[in-house]
């Protein structure tokens, strides 16, 4: 009886101890611990778009430092400045070590692009397919592609994802 209110009293401690620890803080020690780096990232939204929030906590998750600036047109002068058109665009645009990332894409796709360090603008997942990062609705997922480009050049497939 005694061993295992002690047993108890322990597992109290534990969990008290964790409770103001967040999934976040979980993988942003394991980061550190295994000498990854966070990677910076600047975000630019729309002050009032719900799905660059979510977005922008997958790359917090996924070991990125997130800046974000919300301004509606900062975001325009960004996709012109890169050449991001209408056709490839989506509702939040990120500069990462001088490349554009347009919309919802996979932070492990940044980190590709980042460790391959391709001769190209940026990358992009065009609109806002469901089931992307930031763009969860359950189970369910459209396929979507991401998408390298470069100014005056088609867009090429840098990634697919398949839906169900």
């Amino acid at each position: 009886m005694k061993r295992s209110m002690i047993v108890v009293a322990m597992c109290m401690l534990v969990l008290i101890g964790c409770a103001g620890t967040t999934s976040t803080d979980i993988r942003k020690a394991t980061a550190s611990s295994s000498g990854e780096k966070p990677i910076d990232i600047v975000v630019y939204r729309s002050p009032t778009c719900a799905c660059c929030s979510k977005w922008m906590d997958h790359l917090q998750e996924n070991n990125f430092n997130v800046k974000e600036i919300r301004s509606n047109n900062e975001v325009q002068e960004l996709k012109d400045k890169y050449g991001i058109t209408a056709e490839i665009s989506s509702c939040h645009t990120a500069i990462v070590d001088g490349y554009a990332i347009e919309g919802h894409v996979p932070a492990d796709d940044i980190k590709a692009l980042l460790k391959t360090k391709p001769k190209v603008t940026g990358i992009s997942v065009p609109g806002m397919p469901i089931g992307t990062p930031g763009m969860e609705m359950g189970s369910d997922k459209e396929t979507f592609d991401v998408l390298s480009f470069e100014r005056g050049k088609p867009e090429q497939v840098f990634k697919s994802y398949k839906g169900n």
